[in-house]
């Protein structure tokens, strides 16, 4: 069962890869190129001779932005699949759409949205290359304390249920989740490293764009996952709800 799930979101990571691509293209890939026209400008005013392109910028921005993605959307599907696989009726009564659409929702608040609002993208010739390492490990270091912190408020949401019940241990616990990330951001160094006469369009339309590409892609995993994933664990079309007996997990 864990095998099929697997394989399904995998198959799933493919398919949000191509209208993730497609809006990147269309809507990232015009502010990189005027990103990298600001970093050509500023080498010719200084002297310096730009680089040769190993990978011409056409290939990068169709083929290679094609293959980074569906890379991306694979891994990410195979780790979907094997947090749903653990978390299918550990996380409430729902059925496989509803459980996948909620890890879809926390999977995308917690693993984009958070560490996007301290450390958001920044598009080339943004970011001292010197400092690229550091930024990259409190980037990291952010993720993975909103991971932790969802983790402990699914739990809390759990033990308070049979005393609050459900509508008051949820957002009690989306409250603590709330509490403890922003303690986190706070606490954490700001990085700002933004040229001052760099276009602050270009970096406002780059972010939207990058947050657009993630919201694709989990929106997708949310509905396409929970639908694959309905018909592994139901496997028998009967239209009688006492009669949908979820398949034995092998």
């Amino acid at each position: 069962m864990v095998r099929n799930l697997l394989i399904r979101g995998m198959l799933t990571g493919v398919l949000a890869g191509l209208p993730a691509w497609v809006f990147a293209w269309v809507f990232g890939e015009p502010e990189v190129r005027n990103a990298i026209a600001f970093e050509e400008h500023e080498a010719g005013a200084h002297g310096d001779h730009p680089e040769k392109e190993i990978v011409s910028r056409g290939v990068q921005s169709t083929i290679g932005m094609l293959t980074g993605v569906g890379v991306y959307g694979i891994a990410i599907g195979g780790l979907f699949a094997l947090v749903f696989a653990f978390a299918y009726g550990r996380i409430g009564p729902f059925r496989p759409r509803a459980t996948a659409g909620l890890l879809a929702l926390l999977g995308f608040v917690t693993v984009i949205v958070v560490p996007f609002l301290k450390y958001p993208a920044n598009p080339p010739a943004v970011g001292d290359p010197d400092t690229i390492g550091r930024r990259t490990a409190l980037y990291f270091g952010l993720l993975a304390l909103s991971v932790l912190f969802a983790a402990a408020a699914v739990l809390l949401a759990r033990r308070l249920t049979p005393r609050l019940g459900v509508w008051n241990a949820v957002p009690l616990a989306v409250a603590a989740f709330v509490v403890a990330v922003g303690v986190a951001m706070w606490a954490m160094p700001t990085v700002n490293e933004i040229p001052a006469e760099f276009s602050a369009t270009v970096v406002w339309r780059f972010r939207v764009a990058s947050l657009g590409i993630h919201t694709l892609i989990w929106t997708t995993f949310g509905l396409v996952f929970g639908l694959l994933a309905e018909r592994v664990l139901f496997p028998v079309a009967d239209p009688r709800p006492e009669s949908r007996v979820p398949a034995a997990a092998g």
